[in-house]
């Protein structure tokens, strides 16, 4: 039953962090993200394999400006940058136990963090256990905490209960947005920080998990997945809900990215419901009001949870938390790019 409980509570996680954003309009393919000093895709290598002490990364953002990848900690709360090779270090620890979805906001040189405590981060205590529910904004260049903004208030949850936020997207003025799997809402940031309910719907709501992975895409809307269901949802701007019409249910929808052409990438995995490890392909004609299947990759490592969109391809991460949820140890992480 432990077991059980913590991998319904390990995949309130999200996270593609940095793809959640799409490219203005005109972006035609990847090819128009990459910076001119980048490497080609085949440069890369298909998979990079590293470890760390800050065990269980479940978030990945890709970050322009070091040309790196920012990966999270559910251990420790800390966030890495990883470096092609597969070698670590700490840029910055975030103000809760355990740290999930993560993006990259080059643009406003920032970063952002969502944070909480699943019970089972090394500093997880019975104050902090299912109370803490956040987001931290970082300066992206110095790793400097600049705001946190606490999401578990009774302003903006009255009826209480356990919160716990997992991913975030980014619209194109600098607005956040923040899924809570645990809820049934979904939170809307400013860039000064001013936090409020962009909706909220029983739509939303789970007896296990909910909301999970976001993106924003550029022409005006967000796309959310949750997760015990499978269920793609779009949100408009204005906090309009509707559910989008697909070919499959996508069952332990984790992370979700965005490409700059508006193709969908799905990860789902097994840690938390009778889902596949597989990174699914969807595109819409009518901005995800419905949406189809173009390819679902089956996933060689145990575990996916989000990906990140690169100059180099998508790539997607796989933190071993299904080591942790067997009652295990491993500080291995594996990046891997989809093919």
């Amino acid at each position: 039953m432990r077991f059980r409980l913590l991998a319904v509570l390990l995949t309130l996680t999200a996270v593609p962090a940095s793809a959640a954003v799409a490219a203005p309009a005109g972006s035609a393919d990847l090819a128009s993200a990459r910076p001119a000093a980048a490497l080609s895709a085949s440069a890369w290598p298909v998979e990079i394999d590293g470890r760390t002490a800050d065990r269980y990364p479940e978030g990945i953002a890709w970050d322009p400006t070091r040309q790196a990848f920012l990966i999270g900690s559910i251990a420790t709360g800390r966030i890495l940058v990883v470096q092609r090779d597969g070698s670590a270090r700490v840029l910055a620890q975030a103000p809760g136990v355990s740290t999930f979805g993560l993006h990259v906001d080059a643009v406003r040189n920032r970063f952002l963090v969502t944070y909480g405590d699943i019970g089972n981060g090394e500093r997880s205590s019975d104050a902090t256990a299912y109370k803490q529910s956040g987001v931290g904004i970082y300066n992206l260049r110095t790793g400097r905490l600049e705001r946190r903004v606490d999401l578990n208030t009774t302003r903006l949850n009255p009826a209480g209960g356990r919160h716990g936020v997992n991913d975030l997207a980014i619209d194109a003025v600098g607005n956040a947005y923040v899924t809570d799997p645990a809820g049934d809402a979904i939170y809307k940031i400013t860039p000064l920080g001013r936090a409020s309910v962009l909706v909220r719907d029983d739509r939303l709501r789970s007896d296990t998990i909910g909301a999970n992975g976001i993106v924003w895409d550029s022409a005006g809307y967000l796309v959310t997945v949750r997760y015990d269901t499978g269920q793609l949802f779009r949100i408009s701007s204005g906090g309009r809900m509707s559910e989008a019409a697909v070919g499959k249910r996508l069952v332990g929808g984790d992370g979700l990215a965005l490409t700059p052409d508006h193709r969908l990438v799905a990860i789902t995995n097994k840690l938390g419901a009778p889902g596949v490890e597989a990174a699914t392909v969807l595109t819409s004609r009518d901005n995800f009001r419905s949406a189809q299947v173009r390819s679902t990759e089956a996933w060689p490592v145990p575990g996916p949870t989000t990906a990140a969109v690169t100059p180099h391809g998508i790539y997607v991460l796989s933190g071993r938390i299904d080591v942790l949820i067997g009652g295990g140890r491993s500080d291995e992480f594996t990046i891997r790019r989809l093919p």
